[in-house]
């Protein structure tokens, strides 16, 4: 079974959290690793797509918008939600669950869930302590890109794979 947990953020950078999906990090810290040349080391696996957004410009073009229209200016503004779905290790070994399927699931949720928010997907087949367990990290920019018609949050997620199923667990 799958866990999908929420993390709000008043972290003003937006730059912070792709170093963080891009990038290796001590699993005990959490601070970047960087080689004998002081260079961030990448990720060895990882898939990244944007939604109404370019993944590799998403803090860039989260900041332009929130300019644009004055919001999350203040420390105290919620400027981003981060979700995690985490596959269960025996998704991949039982369901055949791949990087690939892992990284439409997310997709597919970012879009029904958060329709007009600028997103960043991105799936780690690496998994905590070299686990294996698949996960995909949903980031969005709190202010809405386009005017879409509100939908309510945990609409439902549709799972294209037999087995897979989703658990929801919130932290704020």
């Amino acid at each position: 079974m799958a866990i999908l947990k929420h993390i709000a953020s008043k972290n003003a950078s937006y730059a912070e959290i792709q170093r963080y999906l891009m990038f290796e990090h001590d699993e005990d810290t959490n601070k970047p690793i960087f080689d004998e040349n002081g260079e961030l080391i990448p990720r060895k696996e990882y898939i990244m797509d944007g939604l109404n957004c370019d993944p590799f410009t998403f803090d860039m073009e989260c900041r332009e918008l929130n300019a644009l229209h004055h919001k999350n200016e203040s420390y105290d503004e919620i400027k981003s939600h981060h979700y995690i779905i985490s596959f269960d290790p025996k998704d991949v070994t039982e369901n055949g669950l791949t990087g690939e399927q892992a990284q439409q699931i997310g997709m597919e949720y970012a879009k029904k869930n958060f329709p007009g928010h600028q997103a960043l997907v991105c799936t780690h087949m690496d998994g905590h302590n070299g686990s294996g367990n698949i996960h995909v990290h949903i980031v969005i920019n709190s202010l809405r890109k386009y005017d879409v018609e509100r939908r309510t949050l945990w609409s439902g997620l549709a799972i294209p794979m037999p087995g897979i199923s989703i658990m929801l667990l919130k932290i704020t």
